[in-house]
């Protein structure tokens, strides 16, 4: 520990009322001449930090995630499989059943074509890369409220309908039978990979539809209550379709939108092309399973010369903060700021095809690592605080972490009083313990955090490791008290 007294005054009101994005480089624009209040310390102590392997993150994002690649700089293998339920409008319809022109010899209502399109914005990797995958029929809906994580395996536990439909489909993301003209045209196409269900249908009845779309469509005439809102039509008629890749490597496409669509002809004054098309919202359930090469990652965290952050679902970074050591001799001290100051190391890989570099990170307590993406707690800079990527100093800056600091020493005195082992105790072993969370936030027009989930996207930087005996991460403070 490395301390600074200063013999300088500053106003009461500003060190009462220091914000929680103040910093250690503003102390200097609060002092006065004032010498009979106030005495400003400050401090610099080093942080302990060690990777850890996330075995799975809680998979609650509206970006679904398809494709398979390598890492280049691990050789970690990354799979990314992608469950899509669709909704439908409040009270939707379709048209009169005696106007549909598209009729079978049984003079029965037919879809022309039904298909399930994937659209994209961005992707890893290489847009031409080979890849396949199988479109399954969900035997039964993922439910909301159920918190379903990113290891969670449809198949093994029952999603998926073994004797229901599979539509195999062999795809680049680059899609050659769209003319190049057509893709550069940003506003009239999105890339997108095109899945037909065009082939004979079997219900759960055992009825035969000659494609999926005409099964949805007698479905509507049969009963529009199942039509009459999402939770109708995903419970009666389909419960989703999960997207399981089979072969292929190099390309991860991050899906923003899915679409059933079922094409028809229909009579007005004319005849007319009709298009009924289901989407993939906020409001119907989405998730991403992800398959990581599990021993590659462990190596990685057992990797004692920095420290990771990796993601969907790799590595995060654990820091235990030197909590007693801070508060050691101010006791009675007000711990105005405290800045910590984590650097990363350049990644040694820098190909065309290098993993971004987490662009925000959340530190909460080890112990909230579940409960607070669980509860859809929202950032409060008292327990959970955010900071984003300075690329020009190449590290993450967390301005002011004293609340939480003095949060853990009072926790930690309080249960000394009733337990002398307090400690000691493995259910308090992680009292001063905090993670590093690479996340994905939205917020409001006024700039409000709204929602914080795990960024599931591709992502992965290397950070200097802390140790007691090293400046590797840094935490700056600043005291002060009254003097008597």
């Amino acid at each position: 520990m490395k301390i600074r007294f200063l013999s300088v005054i500053v106003f009461v009101v500003s060190i009462l009322c220091v914000s929680c994005d103040d910093t250690t480089d503003m102390i200097g624009t609060s002092l006065t001449d004032n010498s009979d209040l106030l005495e400003v310390e400050t401090a610099s102590f080093s942080v302990s930090s060690e990777s850890f392997v996330a075995d799975s993150v809680l998979s609650r994002n509206v970006t679904g995630y398809l494709g398979k690649i390598r890492d280049p700089e691990t050789g970690n293998y990354i799979t990314g499989n992608f469950m899509a339920q669709f909704g439908t409008l409040e009270d939707y319809t379709l048209p009169e059943k005696d106007s549909i022109v598209s009729l079978d010899k049984d003079n029965e209502v037919v879809a022309d074509s039904c298909s399930i399109r994937l659209f994209y914005q961005s992707f890893y990797g290489d847009s031409l890369a080979t890849m396949n995958l199988t479109a399954h029929e969900m035997s039964k809906p993922m439910e909301e409220g159920v918190l379903y994580y990113s290891n969670f395996d449809l198949k093994e536990r029952g999603y998926v309908n073994n004797d229901g439909m599979k539509i195999n489909k062999t795809y680049t993301l680059t899609d050659l039978s769209v003319s190049e003209d057509e893709r550069e045209d940003a506003s009239s196409y999105t890339p997108n990979i095109k899945i037909d269900l065009n082939k004979e249908y079997v219900d759960k009845d055992g009825k035969r539809y000659n494609n999926y779309g005409t099964y949805i469509m007698r479905k509507y005439y049969e009963n529009p209550q199942y039509f009459k809102n999402s939770y109708n039509f995903i419970h009666d008629v389909c419960p989703g379709f999960y997207f399981e890749m089979n072969d292929g490597l190099g390309s991860m496409a991050y899906i923003s939108v899915s679409q059933l669509n079922v094409y028809f002809k229909y009579k007005a004054d004319t005849i007319y092309v009709g298009t009924s098309t289901f989407s993939g919202t906020e409001e119907v359930l989405q998730t991403t399973n992800i398959v990581n090469d599990d021993k590659a990652l462990e190596a990685l965290a057992n990797d004692y010369s920095c420290t990771y952050l990796k993601t969907p679902s790799g590595i995060f970074t654990e820091l235990e903060l030197p909590v007693e050591d801070v508060k050691l001799g101010h006791e009675n001290d007000t711990l105005n700021t405290a800045k910590l100051t984590l650097t990363r190391i350049n990644d040694d890989y820098q190909g065309d095809n290098s993993l971004d570099v987490p662009s925000t990170l959340l530190l909460i307590p080890s112990d909230s690592l579940y409960r607070f993406f669980e509860n859809e707690d929202i950032v409060d800079y008292q327990g959970s605080f955010i900071a984003s990527y300075d690329s020009k100093y190449n590290n993450y800056v967390f301005s002011n972490i004293s609340g939480l600091i003095t949060s853990m020493y009072n926790k930690m005195q309080a249960g000394k009083k009733n337990d002398a082992n307090w400690i000691d105790d493995e259910k308090n072993k992680n009292w001063n313990k905090v993670v590093l969370i690479p996340v994905t936030i939205t917020t409001n027009s006024s700039g409000t955090i709204t929602k914080v989930v795990h960024d599931m996207g591709l992502t992965s930087t290397r950070l200097v490791r802390g140790t007691r005996d090293n400046d590797g991460v840094k935490l700056d403070v600043v005291y002060s008290k009254f003097k008597h």
